[in-house]
């Protein structure tokens, strides 16, 4: 049977083979890319890679990698961590190495998260009986192009798009702006004063003071986001985390994160509309929004923007203190975003 332990330096050559073989060569050089952002410079976790691995001798035969931040629940604040890169060797594979690695996660953590899930991990998670959720997505639509369907035949998506033309230009309209915005390059400590202000709006979230928003937004080698910050009496108000990518069937502009007070509809309203215009400016077809929280999710509704089905999957698992049967069905007050985990690369 393999042993699990903490990650070692030694283990890096290793654990990078086992990724190229279970990921292939692309992804494993985009891993290569980030790791030292992702592990080494967590804030929330200066004592080095947090990183579970599976050991047969010297061989190193599968991993679960982490991402420790700290959490807000329920007024409490807390350690937690993100699971990512879950992999075990194909020779391995279905021979309950992955559910040891799982196990181990969970009894060595307060609270263990994650977004985004694999097939095989989400299949996993269920069979040991961890809440699994889908995080609700809300899509605008800007051109016609917007409502295009990969499954869907060119003939099909044509008439859609035609039929659906007046509405897309209704809702997807440059709006004015309602307050102050302007693009920002770092996150000062005026934003801790915005956290400490709205925390406990939240039943759950990752503690976003500046240390966190500048390692999760400003500093990775490996994508580059745009910030907007809403100014109100010369001291944030909100932020908006954005940007562009190419998707098969069109451009899209997504919404990787975002705070404000939930009660302030203008605020974030203003957040919106700037990122509509960076949208409109970059010829996207779309803006994508994903957030469980009710408050939210209503002022996007009132954005223009429409639920659509979601494909991104979340399981929080919390083992500090009870947190009662009905937890992970009541996420109205949880604010989770697609910049949450490791799931934009």
């Amino acid at each position: 049977m393999a042993r699990i332990d903490r990650y070692r330096a030694e283990d890096r050559r290793a654990v990078e083979a086992l990724y190229r073989r279970v990921f292939g060569h692309d992804a494993a050089e985009a891993s290569r890319l980030r790791w030292e952002w992702q592990y080494e410079r967590n804030p929330a976790h200066p004592d080095g890679p947090l990183i579970w691995v599976a050991r047969e001798g010297p061989a190193v035969v599968g991993q679960l990698a982490t991402i420790p931040v700290r959490l807000t629940l329920r007024g409490r604040e807390l350690d937690g961590t993100w699971g990512t890169d879950a992999m075990v060797s194909p020779e391995r594979q279905r021979q309950g190495l992955g559910e040891h690695l799982f196990r181990t996660w969970e009894a060595h953590g307060s609270a263990a998260l994650g977004l985004g899930l694999s097939t095989s991990s989400s299949s996993l998670l269920r069979k040991l009986r961890w809440p699994i959720l889908d995080v609700p997505c809300l899509v605008k639509p800007l051109t016609r192009r917007a409502l295009r369907v990969p499954h869907w035949s060119a003939p099909v998506n044509r008439l859609v798009s035609a039929v659906t033309l007046p509405l897309v230009r209704v809702v997807g309209r440059a709006r004015p702006l309602r307050a102050e915005a302007r693009l920002v390059r770092r996150f000062d400590e005026g934003f801790e004063d915005l956290w400490k202000r709205v925390a406990s709006k939240f039943d759950l979230a990752v503690r976003r003071d500046a240390r966190y928003l500048n390692w999760k937004f400003v500093a990775p080698p490996h994508v580059r986001y745009s910030i907007a910050a809403l100014q109100r009496n010369d001291e944030p108000a909100g932020y908006v985390v954005y940007r562009h990518v190419h998707e098969p069937l069109g451009r899209v502009t997504l919404v990787v994160d975002f705070l404000a007070d939930p009660d302030d509809e203008p605020g974030l309203r203003t957040l919106l509309a700037w990122v509509d215009r960076e949208a409109h400016a970059a010829d996207s077809d779309k803006v994508r929004c994903y957030t469980p929280h009710a408050g939210f999710r209503r002022i996007l509704r009132r954005s223009g923007y429409f639920a659509v089905k979601s494909t991104l999957e979340m399981v929080a698992r919390i083992d500090a203190f009870d947190v009662g049967s009905g937890f992970s069905a009541q996420t109205d007050r949880w604010h989770v975003t697609l910049g949450d985990g490791d799931v934009d690369r």
